[in-house]
């Protein structure tokens, strides 16, 4: 489901990355210029999508057919009115790009587009949301595609993404690190035992970056291909400092996140990238706690 049309890979003459202030827009912007690409980043202070000449301000920026990567929107959708406004965010984006065509776009989309599943996820598996979250992403996928059916675009789906920088301070990697940092217990949902795939945020970076130069389409999974429940991911985290704080279970309120395990196989990013190594969650957890010494 992804086809690499530029070998060997090769740089865009001009980059613009639409939400380079975020967690995942500023990693893409960093990656690119470690190798010297010519980036334009444009936050919300440069193209508000949501303002009323959101797609003029963005297609003067367009000019010279570059590649487009698209990171902006109001996540995570918890309420159909933000549902909305990314659906108007991304009403913009099209908007500008039929006035201003792309050499290339990349959306950064979300593994939440899936259904669950007892088995590993694929970028052929079932793309049933089951939540305002997934569904937003997915009319996004599908906007782009019906209305830029011209347009070279690859679709990459991260999961659960953890690493410096996060603003978001969610259930998981993040929120364990900065708990066990300041000496306080961490609280689990239940016992922690659900498990998941968590994504360091420069392998996302990476997977976008590749998907850039070698002008790849279609749609790839941004994974580390291994499952860790929250219970592990809490301790490995308390390891990191003295004194070790303790983990706290409690009582569910609901049923466990799909159903508990979200896994997915990462081939298809192997057989595309075999010399992409993914951080494991330990490097990751070290990594954080060395970035939030040095802030």
């Amino acid at each position: 489901m992804l086809t690499l049309h530029q070998t060997p890979a090769r740089l865009p003459a001009r980059t613009v990355i639409l939400g380079a202030g975020g967690f995942v827009g500023r990693a893409i912007l960093a990656r690119l210029q470690r190798d010297g690409a010519n980036v334009l980043p444009l936050t919300r202070k440069e193209v508000d999508l949501l303002a009323p000449k959101a797609a003029e301000q963005l297609a003067a920026h367009l000019a010279g057919q570059p590649t487009l990567v698209l990171t902006s929107a109001l996540a995570p959708v918890k309420t159909s009115a933000m549902l909305l406004d990314n659906l108007r965010m991304m009403q913009a984006v099209l908007a500008a790009v039929k006035a201003q065509p792309v050499a290339h776009l990349a959306y950064v989309s979300s593994d939440a587009v899936y259904a669950d599943s007892r088995a590993p996820l694929t970028e052929a598996s079932p793309a049933e949301p089951g939540s305002l979250h997934g569904a937003m992403h997915l009319a996004r996928e599908i906007m782009l595609k019906a209305e830029l059916p011209g347009t070279p675009l690859a679709i990459v789906r991260p999961t659960l993404i953890f690493g410096p920088g996060d603003p978001h301070n969610g259930y998981g990697p993040n929120r364990f690190l900065r708990l066990a940092r300041a000496g306080q217990a961490i609280p689990l949902f239940g016992e922690g035992e659900e498990q998941r795939d968590h994504v360091f945020i420069e392998d996302v970076a990476e997977i976008v970056c590749r998907c850039v130069a070698y002008r790849a389409t279609g749609v790839v999974n941004a994974v580390s291909g291994t499952v860790t429940s929250f219970r592990t991911v809490a301790e490995q985290a308390a390891e990191l400092f003295t004194p070790r704080v303790p983990m706290q279970g409690s009582p569910r309120q609901g049923p466990m996140p799909h159903g508990g395990y979200r896994a997915f196989d990462p081939a298809l990013l192997r057989r595309h990238f075999p010399d992409f190594a993914p951080v494991n969650l330990r490097a990751g957890l070290e990594r954080m706690r060395a970035s939030l010494s040095a802030a």
